[in-house]
């Protein structure tokens, strides 16, 4: 539909006004974040003066009473001098001592932070360590995995189901620990007694079983990798076990799932069916699975899904889809287990690469929602995934930018799963080149192998290889809730073609076609008016590639 003068000044005047006024209250909300959010979400120097290497948290539960009891050795080594220094521990938890060197410490709260005094100067590059004895209720999520803390359940036999799920309240609403996703502890001992018949299942690899004297069972686990925190977890309750193995990149990879007995011939279908067939598509566009030394586990749990590394905690009733529904509405959501690949796409996005501050969450969740179109490229072929990542635009809201206050924990909008999806789904179709988009996915595993990631660190990684700046076309996506609209006019005789966006300077290369032919590479920026060069095109018979890009359409 053509549109006049007029109506387009009025239809610019509204889109900037609603952009202005979505972001104004946006940073209104920034204003609200409270001390507490600011000593969980910021690196002080009290944070970043030492480095967390190992843990030993060895935490005893009492399913009845829905209480915790442990501790938790912490060695690090000092990056600084310091005789102070903070730890994370939810208020709603007691810590009964702190020793050090074989002595209790002295020590203050203030909300969720602990602050320990040393005795003495601790010096820069010095290797130090501490234990903290906790006990009390932890906090029970009602919501799992949306919110977090331990579920408390019961199987169909009355018999306690127990998982925790703690992803953006943080690790120290169960447990003690530095809670920054900037510091990954280098290797843990996860020891976990439970009553007498149960079993604890966690990260890594089953070191040791012990029954102990008071009838309870200590499962001892050890995770050789870095982990983030909140992917350490516990799942307590009557699981019965099968293996399988899958020979990757990396070798032979051990796979353990964990089930409820009454589920253990559904499970053994259904996996079988779904994990090595998301192995395959992961490794292919990824590289290898990041943690050969800890394997892969599936365990059943009361809640949905969460992505605890090398632990993935399944809740989807051994069926297709999300929760037996497709989210994108094409059909191609039905061939495939959502939480089997979704959460095991975050092997690579979130648990190999990790975001070092909260607000960075679109580098897992962007990346991750993508890998399900992959997955879809890789055994349905090409089609398929663009298919699914664009029929996923249903659920893109635009309410909040996806990239929030730094520094005070803070999640941007769900956004950063469907509209982050379809941005790399873009970037790609501008990059056009497969090939070098794959090498692309996979050196960004191995470049940030094991480690800590800003945004910046991920686009200029990008850039750099696609040797293209997409800068301003993750900018426009990532701050501003609007999408770019491209303008097209008749101006002077010539079709002119610009963008209207948020980004200054923003510029993007997008795809048009005359009706009926092929489609070409125009390239446009929002500073200027550009000649659109395609022979026979008019403002009514000119189309814009708007299925692989996430883009609006205006023409005068």
């Amino acid at each position: 539909m053509r549109i006049n003068r007029l109506q387009f000044s009025l239809l610019c005047f509204f889109c900037l006004c609603f952009s202005l006024s979505a972001h104004a209250q946006f940073y209104k909300k920034e204003k609200v974040f409270s001390r507490a959010d600011s000593l969980r979400g910021s690196l002080t120097s009290l944070r970043s003066v030492y480095d967390i290497t190992y843990y030993h948290l060895n935490v005893k539960v009492d399913p009845e009473k829905k209480f915790i009891q442990g501790s938790n050795l912490f060695k690090f080594k000092a990056t600084g001098d310091l005789d102070k220094l903070q730890f994370d521990l939810f208020a709603n938890l007691k810590v009964d001592s702190i020793v050090f060197n074989g002595k209790a410490v002295p020590f203050s709260r203030e909300h969720n932070a602990v602050f320990i005094n040393f005795p003495y100067l601790i010096r820069e590059g010095s290797n130090q360590s501490f234990i903290v004895y906790y006990s009390g209720f932890p906090t029970v999520a009602i919501r799992a995995p949306w919110d977090g803390g331990f579920v408390f359940s019961k199987d169909a036999k009355g018999k306690p189901w127990i998982a925790t799920a703690c992803q953006g309240i943080g690790a120290s609403v169960w447990f003690p620990n530095k809670d920054h996703q900037s510091d990954e502890v280098d290797s843990m001992l996860l020891s976990v007694s439970v009553p007498a018949g149960l079993k604890d299942i966690s990260n890594g690899t089953l070191r040791k079983v012990t029954k102990r004297k008071d009838g309870y069972t200590q499962f001892d686990w050890f995770i050789a990798n870095p982990i983030n925190n909140y992917s350490v977890v516990l799942n307590i309750g009557d699981f019965v076990h099968f293996s399988d193995s899958f020979v990757g990149e990396a070798g032979k990879l051990r796979l353990d799932y964990w089930v409820l007995p009454e589920n253990l011939n559904k499970a053994k279908v259904h996996f079988g069916a779904n994990v090595k067939k998301m192995l395959k598509a992961f490794e292919h566009w990824f590289g290898p699975y990041p943690f050969y030394k800890d394997g892969y586990k599936l365990i059943e749990a009361p809640h949905l899904g969460m992505e605890h590394q090398s632990a993935v905690a399944y809740g989807n009733k051994f069926q297709n889809g999300y929760k037996n529904t497709d989210l994108s509405g094409t059909g191609w959501g039905m061939k495939w287990d959502f939480i089997i690949v979704h959460e095991s796409g975050h092997e690579w996005f979130g648990n190999n690469i990790t975001a070092k501050d909260q607000a960075d969450m679109w580098i897992h969740e962007s990346f991750t929602n993508y890998s399900e179109s992959l997955f879809l490229d890789f055994h349905y072929g090409k089609k398929a995934g663009t298919e699914y990542v664009n029929g996923t635009r249903n659920k893109i809201l635009n309410d909040v930018p996806i990239i929030p206050a730094y520094h005070v924990n803070a999640t941007g909008s769900g956004d950063m799963y469907y509209k982050g999806g379809n941005l790399l789904n873009m970037i790609r179709t501008i990059l056009n080149d497969d090939e070098k988009w794959r090498r692309i996915l996979r050196g960004l595993n191995e470049q940030f192998f094991h480690q800590t990631v800003t945004s910046a660190d991920v686009i200029g990684y990008i850039n750099k290889e696609a040797k293209r700046d997409f800068s301003r076309i993750f900018d426009q996506y990532l701050n501003y809730t609007s999408i770019p609209v491209l303008e097209i006019r008749r101006k002077e005789g010539k079709l002119m073609g610009r963008w209207i966006a948020n980004t200054p300077g923003f510029d993007m290369p997008v795809r048009l076609r005359v009706k009926g032919s092929e489609y070409s590479i125009v390239e446009l920026t929002s500073d200027h008016f550009s000649e659109i060069k395609l022979p026979g095109a008019t403002a009514e018979n000119i189309e814009a590639d708007t299925f692989n890009f996430y883009i609006g359409l205006l023409k005068v």
